[in-house]
């Protein structure tokens, strides 16, 4: 039809274009509404005479200016609500006060008057005539305007190269309308970029609720954690769907840039801002070598295959005790890598099985994830979790060592500072064993190296609280804290695992690798922000009203209030990498540690708990004690 080819050439124009139809459109309007307003004062059609003409015309020049004052030209006519006829109303009615002002100071000053309704009609017909002429041209548009409808409109946060690529694609490729951009940059308020306004953050929620936006995406990679929390906090209120877009590096890989847009994450919330990693740290461990991962099936070691399958290495051994877990990661490796996969199933504890592995796939660096983690569950059951963890890695040390491979490094955590629970004291024990074998090795001129990874709590992970947290969301709350003050460090699942093989690169033999993991966060921090997150609200003695409570239901045994990374933070290195740092082992001496680990392994056997515990700890006080800076 040539209606609808008229509205698509409408469609095409430039922005200011549109806002120059809309104006001229209105001085039109508003002239009709005055004259009209004097016709049906007087009852009949008349010709005006010159000052009447005068005034008429006065009455546009007036009204326009407030017009744009109250932002009638920023709308979008396509998505304008039935909430702008306030805005409207507002405008006419000054734009009417200011015009009869300028009538009165005229007939003060001897002009001819105009009878006293006329300025109360202007006002109604011009409310009525521009409300219409708008959702006239709403409703024409949606329905004619070159058959394209959209589902959804959209925010862009972010006006820098990649909101303009984002807005583009979007514009192109979906049925999503995109409003505007909003930013952080004054320079940038008002302007129109890529043909579209940006905005202050500070209109973000006002846009929402006065133009029907049902989205917004997140594309501003200058926004630091804290920015982003905030931001993400105000949303979260708000009746939009979040969603972030990736850095723009990972885009540049080939990805469609709208199928790469992801919903706001847990890890969005948190106190660090993850580094990119160092693409030839990555390669110069992994390319071409053969890697065995003990505890494959496990939340971070399947991750860890994962991560190491995408550097081409030349084969990956799955070494893990759970028959599921190992099928698993077995099938999903299988799907996304193209190395060669060898599954084994088996027992960390069984050194022999470890030795024939590793010697039969001539494996180059064994990944010792294999550890029992949950801090309760051990505490239940320290027998298992000393034999698994203690006895395990002890077990794997020795095989790596037996068989002179490259090197071996240990999954720690940081609740092997100062521990307080068994969990966190065999840990402690697997550092130790990983010192041992490292001096025994350069002892006997073995050039192979043993190093320790300690980071905090992982997210996605399992046993972590972040799990626990939606599933009692999502049972309706409430949500159990153990203690209101009770903090964590977190890092996401990617990239913890990207740092583990990053760190090998950068350590020496004996080194424990410490993941910066910045600001540690608070658990009900991230309970409530969880809570918003899922579009509902903290229940509480200030909002009784809300969706989800939070309990505090008492720690746990073995649990500390907070948790550290260092012995002594003064003696960590930097290393290469901004995420990495290095503590030495040079000033620590532990006792016989074969010897001890015998005497730990008869207390086990025994199932004497007094006895294991003071064995399993004593080491470390013992260790602690010693003139000796402890640097780790």
């Amino acid at each position: 039809m040539k209606f609808d080819r008229i509205c698509g050439k409408i469609s095409l124009l430039p922005r200011f274009s549109k806002q120059v139809i809309l104006v001229s459109a209105d001085f039109l309007v508003l002239l009709l509404s005055v004259y009209l307003a004097y016709v049906l004062r007087l009852g009949f059609l008349f010709t005006p005479n010159w000052n009447q003409c005068l005034l008429m015309l006065t009455a546009p020049f007036l009204a326009i200016p407030v017009f744009l004052r109250f932002g009638l030209y920023r709308a979008i006519i396509r998505y304008l609500p039935e909430r702008a006829i306030w805005p409207i109303v507002q405008a006419t009615a000054i734009g009417s006060l200011f015009w009869v002002t300028l009538v009165f100071l005229t007939e003060m000053s001897g002009g001819e008057g105009v009878p006293r309704s006329v300025p109360l009609l202007y006002w109604l017909l011009s409310t009525i005539l521009i409300a219409s002429s708008r959702f006239g041209a709403k409703w024409l548009l949606k329905f004619a305007q070159s058959g394209k409808t959209y589902s959804h409109s959209a925010l862009i946060v972010g006006a820098g190269e990649a909101g303009r690529q984002l807005a583009t694609a979007l514009r192109s490729h979906s049925d999503t309308f995109v409003l505007g951009f909003i930013d952080n940059d004054p320079a940038f308020y008002g302007m129109d970029i890529a043909g579209l306004r940006v905005y202050p953050p500070e209109q973000i929620q006002n846009l929402i609720e006065n133009h029907g936006v049902t989205e917004v995406v997140i594309s501003d990679p200058t926004l630091d954690s804290a920015q982003r929390r905030t931001l993400i906090a105000q949303l979260s209120k708000l009746p939009v769907n979040t969603r972030i877009l990736p850095a723009i590096a990972d885009l540049t890989l080939g990805k469609y840039l709208v199928s790469a847009l992801r919903n706001i994450e847990i890890d969005d919330l948190l106190g660090r801002s993850p580094v990119p990693p160092d693409a030839s740290l990555l390669r110069s461990m992994v390319e071409g070598r053969v890697i065995m991962v003990t505890g494959a099936g496990g939340s971070i070691g399947s991750q860890l295959c994962r991560t190491i399958a995408h550097w081409s290495p030349a084969r990956i051994v799955l070494f893990e005790m759970s028959e599921f877990a190992l099928y698993q990661i077995d099938r999903k490796l299988r799907e996304e890598s193209r190395c060669q996969i060898v599954p084994v199933l088996g027992s960390v504890l069984d050194q022999e099985l470890v030795e024939r592995t590793i010697a039969e796939n001539g494996v180059d660096t064994v990944y010792h994830c294999a550890a029992y983690k949950h801090v309760p569950l051990v505490e239940a059951n320290p027998f298992e979790g000393i034999r698994n963890n203690v006895f395990g890695t002890a077990a794997v040390a020795a095989a790596v060592l037996t068989t002179g491979i490259e090197r071996m490094v240990l999954i720690s955590s940081d609740k092997a500072v100062r521990p307080t629970n068994v969990m966190g004291a065999t840990k402690r024990w697997a550092e130790f064993i990983l010192l041992h074998y490292s001096r025994k090795a350069s002892a006997s001129g073995q050039k192979q190296f043993f190093s320790s990874v300690r980071f905090g709590n992982v997210l996605g992970s399992n046993g972590s609280v972040v799990p626990l947290f939606q599933e009692q969301i999502a049972r309706g709350g409430p949500i159990t804290l153990t203690h209101e003050d009770m903090t964590r460090y977190f890092m996401s699942i990617r990239e913890a695992s990207e740092l583990i093989i990053q760190s090998g690169a950068v350590s020496e033999t004996g080194d424990t690798v410490l993941l910066e993991m910045g600001e540690p966060v608070k658990i009900r921090d991230l309970a409530e922000n969880m809570i918003l997150l899922a579009g509902l609200t903290v229940r509480s003695e200030d909002n009784p009203e809300g969706d989800i409570a939070i309990e505090v239901v008492g720690i746990r045994d073995g649990e500390k209030l907070f948790e550290e990374l260092f012995y002594d933070p003064s003696s960590a290195e930097v290393t290469r990498h901004p995420k990495i740092m290095r503590a030495r082992h040079s000033g620590i001496i532990v006792p016989d540690l074969p010897a001890e680990i015998e005497r730990l392994r008869a207390a086990v056997k025994a199932r004497d708990e007094e006895r294991t515990r003071r064995i399993l700890f004593g080491l470390i006080n013992a260790a602690a004690s010693e003139p000796h800076r402890l640097s780790a």
